[in-house]
Parts: structure tokens; sequence; C-alpha cells
């Protein structure tokens, strides 16, 4: 099937929420507060201009979603963060890597200078290799900064691309 990358209307969100709140609920890699209804989380994750916010999608639906927009506001609006989720049924099909190289030829086209993410954990083994194959790497890590449900208190990573 083909994976379509579009930007996420207002029609999305009841469907990218249960993919949220599952994975927010797992604990594993996002430290967003747990047990938000649909419309405590809407702004946690459906990004505001200059932000956006797209959905990967096939004839089966909704696979996942990305956000992305300037890092900080001001003088730190030259660099591009972003945060993604794929729901759990459709992992290891390539969604991320597509929602991934997406957010980078974005980040590219839309002038910014690189891209930061502020808060890979480091057991997140996946996520860690998918972001160093597309360039990404570890400027550092705060330790013990997240709490895991199985490995207790784990590290989180800051990676950086320059664009």
């Amino acid at each position: 099937m083909t994976t379509t990358i579009r930007t996420a209307t207002d029609q999305d969100w009841p469907l990218v929420f249960p993919v949220y709140a599952a994975i927010v609920s797992e604990g594993r890699t996002y430290a967003f507060p747990e047990g938000q209804t649909q419309d405590e989380a809407r702004p946690w994750w459906m990004e505001q201009p200059p932000g956006r916010t797209v959905v990967a999608c096939d004839a089966d639906g909704v696979l996942g979603s990305a956000k992305m927009g300037p890092n900080r506001p001001g003088r730190g609006a030259h660099i591009a963060t972003a945060s993604f989720m794929v729901s759990a049924a459709h992992r290891g099909r390539g969604v991320g890597r597509a929602l991934g190289e997406h957010v980078v030829d974005w980040a590219r086209l839309s002038g910014f200078h690189g891209i930061q993410f502020n808060a890979v954990v480091e057991s997140n083994v996946a996520a860690v290799h998918l972001w160093q194959s597309l360039g990404f790497r570890i400027v550092g890590t705060v330790p013990e900064a997240f709490d895991h449900p199985e490995h207790g208190l784990v590290g989180l990573h800051v990676m950086f691309l320059r664009l």
C-alpha cells in the first residue's frame, strides 16, 4: 500500500488521538501527561502556525503522525524540532522513516538551519537508530531524565541534524 503524508485537519484529530493516548499511556517514549481527554491532548499535538502537524495515511486510515515547528521562538527559531507517533499496529512498515524524511524535507525547504530533538528516550533503540540513519547525531544526554516503566531512570538524548 502507498503511504501518503499530508497536513492534519480538524477531522483527523479524532483518528490521531487514540494513537496519541496509547503511546502516552505506555509511558516509554513521551513525558506527556497521562489520562488526558481528547480536548486536553489536542494542544499537545495539533500544532498551530508556524508549526505544522501531519498524518501518514493509507487505505486503512491514519497510521501515524508528526508535529513540527521552530524549536524556540525568537533567536532560536532558525532550528526546527519535531515529534513522531506511529500506531502499534503499523510499526515496522517504514511509517516512522517516511514521517522523518518528510520532516527533514519540510525543515530544509522552510529554511531552517537544523533540526533538534530535545528528548529522545535512550532506551527507545528503534527511534535512536532511525534518527541516526537519517543523519542525526547525539549531541548530549541528560542522565536519568526519564522515568521508564521497565528500565527505571534512563537518559534523554538531545539529537541534532544540520541542514
